[in-house]
């Protein structure tokens, strides 16, 4: 596969050059009819929409402001190819399945800086924590992406992009509340002065919340509530026309009640995990040669620290239990844009990482006492990027990519992508494909976790998962809308598995394929309409069975209207089909089927003046009784309201 790939980049080189010799000799014939939005994580570069092959799901910040949400996690819920589960409301340990593939599988990004956590024992992330304050966009990049960014980006990436600060200084506030004894409240001071734009926000929200343990089995009567308070901020310096250098910041603490388990008699009346990370990231930015070179560069450090606390109660009276989890993350980034030619960038970059954690269990029984201990453990990747672009005549647009990345325990990994896609003259018709690889480094766990009395658990001898994933198909612009349908499939191999005898190896595969239809329409000014619909099969290809928790059908669908000039209304709908699942509060934990659910969702803003929105959102109209992890509870219909206070410009 390796002397295939190097062989089509050959090609490719050698080709470039007399394409671009072509592409001086023509006047586009086309102007591209697709529309031109920008997106950032698919090439590491400001590239218009149309020119994209990959799958890109783009929420904006008007999106974001007229959902009304608090936490990014129920945002993504709706979109194509990518399912949400939790343990129970607000604030419980999530998981999202990108294309069928592992919650560790996807790569989390905040401003394009790796989040996913060192002392997470696959090294997923856990979105639950993270809010909406200051946040501009997110994207959602499908497929491997490993060639851009690296380890975890198996399934793909959600890059979380923060706002800038631009304009007269100004202040927003908001407040809301409502059910289940729910408070959310947020300020936002932004604006610039001189050379310098900056960005200011600080959040609160608490609930009183339900029973994470479903309160329709026997015995969850207790609520489960959590608290989150998140600042940050962003500085912006513009050192001359041609540079700039930056600062961002992000602190979070949160507050979660916890259940023992789920399924009847899960209750735990004071089970508490305390969060808390901080995030830092300086960049700097400037175009040498003329424009033609842009080079940048980012240093980020990352801490995350999560405590458990479970006491003995009256429920438990000899059971207790005590955990810590604390990890560190520090990276080094410098990209190269260059510009040989209005048709022709390429992207060469350099990345350095060191990952640190520790940990310690402890849990008390009428057995005795049990002691985990993960003494500070390390390991240091560093990665070498090469991604080429190409336009030609206005029509035809393609990438090539290929990595080399040296992890200090696992070796060396090669990847790549190839990304082209063309635009039929005339028709507003878009054919893409793309064929990528990816891999996974085994986490600090997998590797390091000393055995215990039961056996060993680390594995300092495993090797990184791999991934090779390709996708196909056409998107068509038409008046007032687009409409696209893609084809997917991925096959992972070398899953890290947990084997009694001999701890973590490799021997798990998977296989996902599937079809992704969207469609957007504007039928008139104040009416707009979106749609997707996603089929999906999700298997272990060993033995041949449905991996759990994922849905073969999946759609949501969303109308708003403008009603007049000063109101707004949205009504939203979700259907998630049956998924399998196991009760894991029985032995030997027998499968289970989770049932299909239905949500409508509704919401009205009112303009009370240029910078004045009131707003009310109706979830869960329907009442509907449902489960995304057997056994949690999930929210009945609840109604929340609350009022926007906009500055000037905001």
């Amino acid at each position: 596969m390796k002397r295939l790939v190097l062989a089509l980049l050959a090609a490719w080189a050698a080709a470039v050059p007399s394409l671009a010799e072509e592409d001086r000799d023509k006047k586009d014939q086309v102007n591209p009819p697709l529309q031109h939005e920008i997106v950032v994580t698919a090439t590491r570069i400001a590239t218009p929409a149309f020119e994209v092959a990959s799958s890109v799901t783009v929420i904006t910040r008007r999106e974001l402001e007229r959902a009304g949400r608090a936490g990014i996690l129920d945002i993504l819920r709706g979109a194509a190819g990518l399912d949400t589960v939790r343990n129970g409301g607000p604030g419980a340990s999530s998981s999202i399945f990108l294309r069928g593939g592992n919650s560790e599988h996807l790569l989390v990004l905040l401003d394009g800086i790796a989040l996913n956590d060192p002392m997470n024992p696959s090294r997923s992330f856990d979105l639950t924590h993270l809010t909406l304050d200051d946040v501009e966009r997110i994207e959602i990049l499908r497929g491997p992406q490993s060639t851009l960014y690296g380890s975890d980006a198996l399934a793909g990436v959600i890059n979380i992009l923060t706002r800038r600060g631009e304009g007269k200084p100004s202040l927003s506030l908001e407040a809301s509340g409502g059910a289940y004894g729910t408070a959310r409240g947020s300020v936002r001071l932004a604006g610039s002065a001189g050379p310098a734009g900056f960005s200011l926000a600080l959040s609160g929200f608490r609930t009183s919340g339900f029973s994470a343990a479903d309160d329709t089995a026997a015995g969850n009567t207790e609520k489960d509530g959590y608290q989150n308070v998140t600042a940050s901020g962003n500085l912006v310096l513009t050192l001359s026309p041609v540079s700039e250098a930056g600062l961002s910041v992000r602190t979070t603490w949160a507050r979660t009640d916890l259940d023992a388990f789920g399924g009847p008699g899960g209750d735990d009346p004071n089970s508490l995990q305390d969060y808390d990370s901080f995030f830092i990231r300086a960049h700097g930015r400037a175009l040498l040669l003329g424009g033609r070179w842009e080079t940048r560069g980012d240093f980020s450090f990352i801490r995350s620290n999560r405590e458990n606390e479970n006491p003995t109660d009256s429920l438990h009276p000899f059971d207790a239990e005590r955990g810590r989890f604390r990890s560190s993350l520090v990276k080094i980034d410098w990209q190269n844009n260059v510009f040989l030619h209005p048709s022709h960038t390429m992207t060469l970059g350099a990345e350095a990482e060191r990952e640190q954690g520790d940990s310690s269990y402890v849990s008390e029984s009428l057995w005795g006492t049990s002691e985990s201990l993960f003494p500070s453990r390390r390991a240091d990747r560093a990665g070498l990027y090469l991604q080429d672009q190409i336009r030609i005549g206005g029509r035809f647009f393609a990438t090539a990519g290929v990595r080399l990345e040296e992890h200090s325990r696992t070796g060396t990994s090669f990847t790549f992508r190839l990304a082209p896609a063309f635009l039929l003259a005339g028709t507003g018709t878009k054919l893409k494909a793309t064929l990528g690889t990816g891999f996974k480094a085994p986490s600090l766990y997998q590797l390091y976790a000393p055995a215990t009395a039961w056996g060993p658990i680390g594995n300092e001898a495993l090797k990184p998962e791999r991934c090779t994933g390709w996708d196909a198909g056409i998107e068509q612009t038409f008046s007032g809308g687009r409409a696209g349908l893609t084809y997917f499939r991925n096959d992972y191999r070398g899953l890290m598995d947990f084997d009694f005898l001999v701890g973590y190896i490799n021997i798990g595969r998977a296989r996902t394929e599937g079809l992704e239809l969207f469609a957007e329409a504007r039928p008139g000014k104040d009416l707009d309409l979106r749609f997707s619909y996603t089929r999906m099969k999700a298997m272990d290809a060993d033995a041949e069975t449905p991996l759990p928790r994922r849905p073969r059908d999946k759609a949501s669908a969303d109308i708003r209207w403008r009603l007049a000039r000063r109101w707004e209304a949205g009504l939203s709908g979700l259907f998630v089909g049956d998924r399998p699942d196991r009760d894991y509060s029985a032995w030997p934990y027998p499968a289970v089927t989770l049932k299909r659910y239905f949500l409508v969702d509704a919401d009205v803003v009112l303009d009370l003046s240029p910078r004045t929105q009131f707003f009310i959102r109706v979830e869960n109209i329907l009442n509907e009784k449902y489960q995304t992890v057997f056994g949690y509870g999930t929210p009945r219909r609840s109604i929340y309201a609350g009022i926007r206070l906009k500055g000037a410009g905001g």
